[in-house]
């Protein structure tokens, strides 16, 4: 696979300072105090800087955009402040904290914010916003979709719709529906809608379960109606790759859309370490699986940028068919750009590790050697955490508590260098690897059952005992175990797969892969922001353009270059813009206006940004 990067005329400076990177869904404020960006020069190949709208002053408040059908009207949503506090810029004091900007681009050279419709008190939109044209018995109009996360104690999920036929007067239809627990409705993460001719439907992640996939009847938005929840990696477990990759470990969705090929409804899902999978959806209440991809292995991109040769990370984002529907595109994100590399150096066995997100990373220029010895479930209320002594790394037991709690108390203890945690959880598989959602100071990595009891030297590991939850670790607290050398090597961001929509023994074909040159050079692991690709957006009127939306590295615009019948084809980047004090992209829309194809970019740190493809124009 060949990626062409196009020479673009960035200028590359450090900010004093580095900070090492999260990993997690969407990364906090990137230019923050401490942290660097790529700056640039502004436009480059066939990007035309058109216009913005400045809506913030604050880092990291800004999160997707949508085009309303027309293309006259811009919503950008307002992913709310860090502590869910009410939020001035959002209207006044007395709104809530988060919503969605309401932009007139009629005037694409000069947009105006004319409005903020309000999501409900600590209920934050962020990936799912879009607009559709529904025309069914019980609606006829532009529908604003939004998601909800919690984000505070009177946060609400579920997906809320607004009738935006007359932007400036928004009109609440529907909020908070989706699939309820004991009295709530669950977060979700994304939303997609299609209207099906007499019927709408709409699908949406569901963070809490894993059946995750619902999919809603909105033919009266007003009165929306669950017709079905599916975990595909049970439902289809042929998604799921060889069990020896130990990188793909995390299976489930995260975005998706809905597009008629052919006359069928076809859903292609970016279903993370599972990769990107189709589904007919004809009957939205009995999908049926179409195919998927696989990763390649070894990692494609890291093999051709660096000559680098690690497993696949998976991580598979968000993604879209092209105009043709020949091809799709999907983003992985991924903001760690080292990969753990373990050893059990007592015994002489490799470990599989994953890192903790908000604690310092395991990198170039941190490693965690040393003897371990067992601390319990280091949980409040259990017995206290002894002082480090020879033994420097702690090795804690899963369960009764946060990540966070256990590794607190690891450090109120004293002496210790880093934090191994050991699987005890009979919904992942004891024998499962998870990524650890925890903050603390020193470094934290998350191991299995049966690796945890392997550096303790007890050989009496019963997984059956440890999925029946009636099973905890037979060891004193205050046991030596085996010694660790856990280093990590540069394995780059995430980055962009070009693959053929034509099904082949049940799987699309990848063609090539694409990274921004500074995502695989080591020089630019930290200090210059998130160097991921977050989103795509695909040309609506030339099937061989997309854009995307790629954090600091600005937005970028790539062609399908294809040498003839031959099936092969390359991403090739013929353009893009970073302005000369850097950018932040979360999100990327493309719409026509007079022959001509605008793309509308989300600036985490600003606002609304427009640019123009000048080879589109009439």
């Amino acid at each position: 696979m060949k990626a062409k990067l196009f020479t673009s005329f960035l200028v590359l400076t450090l900010f004093l300072g580095t900070l090492v990177p999260s990993v997690k869904a969407h990364p906090g404020d990137q230019h923050g105090e401490g942290d660097g960006h790529l700056f640039g020069t502004g436009a480059y190949g066939n990007i035309e800087f058109v216009s913005n709208e400045i809506v913030t002053s604050t880092e990291g408040l800004v999160a997707d955009v949508a085009i309303s059908p027309d293309g006259q009207w811009a919503f950008l949503a307002n992913w709310g402040e860090a502590k869910c506090s009410l939020n001035s810029e959002a209207g006044g004091q007395n709104n809530p904290d988060a919503g969605a900007w309401v932009v007139d681009i009629s005037n694409l050279s000069d947009p105006v914010t004319v409005g903020f419709i309000p999501s409900h008190q600590d209920s934050r939109p962020g990936e799912g916003m879009q607009v559709i044209n529904l025309t069914t018995k019980q609606f006829n109009g532009n529908l604003l979709v939004m998601n909800n996360e919690q984000c505070g104690k009177n946060g609400k999920g579920g997906v809320s719709l607004w009738d935006v036929t007359d932007p400036r007067k928004p009109f609440k239809v529907s909020e908070h529906f989706g699939d309820f627990n004991s009295s709530d409705t669950n977060d979700i993460h994304s939303a997609f809608a299609w209207d099906a001719g007499s019927n709408a439907y709409l699908v949406m992640t569901d963070n809490l379960e894993a059946t995750d996939v619902d999919i809603l009847d909105i033919t009266n938005p007003s009165r929306p109606r669950l017709i079905k929840e599916l975990n595909l990696s049970a439902s289809f477990p042929s998604i799921r790759q060889d069990a020896s990759i130990p990188n793909l470990i995390e299976v489930f969705l995260h975005d998706m859309v809905v597009k008629n090929i052919d006359g069928n409804w076809v859903m292609l899902l970016s279903y993370w370490d599972g990769g990107y999978v189709q589904l007919n959806v004809n009957d939205p209440a009995n999908p049926t699986l179409i195919g998927d991809t696989d990763y390649t292995n070894p990692d494609p991109e890291l093999l051709e940028s660096t000559g680098i040769s690690l497993p696949p990370e998976g991580n598979g984002h968000q993604n879209e068919f092209t105009s043709d529907n020949q091809f799709f595109i999907g983003t992985d994100e991924d903001f760690a750009p080292y990969n753990v590399v373990a050893m059990n150096t007592t015994d002489g066995v490799a470990i599989q590790a994953t890192q903790g997100t908000d604690t310092p990373q395991i990198d170039n220029d941190t490693s965690l050697v040393g003897q371990t010895v067992f601390v319990g479930r280091a949980c409040n209320g259990d017995p206290v955490v002894p002082s480090a002594g020879a033994a420097t790394v702690a090795l804690v037991e899963r369960g009764l508590c946060t990540f966070t709690e256990k590794v607190a108390n690891v450090e109120a203890a004293g002496g210790y260098s880093g934090v191994i945690v050991f699987n005890r959880e009979g919904a992942d598989g004891c024998s499962g690897l998870v990524l650890m959602d925890v903050q603390g100071n020193i470094p934290a990595l998350f191991v299995n059952r049966p690796t945890g009891f392997a550096l303790m030297n007890n050989g009496s590991y019963n997984e059956a005992a440890c999925l029946s939850g009636s099973s905890q670790a037979p060891f004193a607290i205050g046991t030596l175990g085996d010694s660790v050398d856990i280093s990590a090597l540069f394995d780059g961001w995430g980055y962009v797969h070009l693959f053929s929509n034509t099904l082949s023994g049940g799987k699309f074909a990848e063609l090539d892969t694409f990274a921004i040159p500074e995502a695989h050079d080591p020089a630019f692991a930290f200090g210059y922001g998130d160097l991921s690709v977050h989103e795509v957006a695909t040309d609506p009127q030339f099937a061989n353009f997309a854009y995307l939306s790629y954090y600091a590295g600005g937005l970028r615009s790539l062609e399908i270059s294809c040498q003839g019948n031959s099936g092969n084809c390359d991403l090739v980047e013929v353009g893009g813009y970073l302005d000369q004090n850097g950018n932040n992209f979360w999100g990327v829309e493309a719409f026509v206006r007079n022959g001509c194809t605008y793309i509308a970019g989300s600036d985490r740190d600003s606002g609304l940004w427009i640019f123009k493809n000048s080879d589109t124009c009439p």
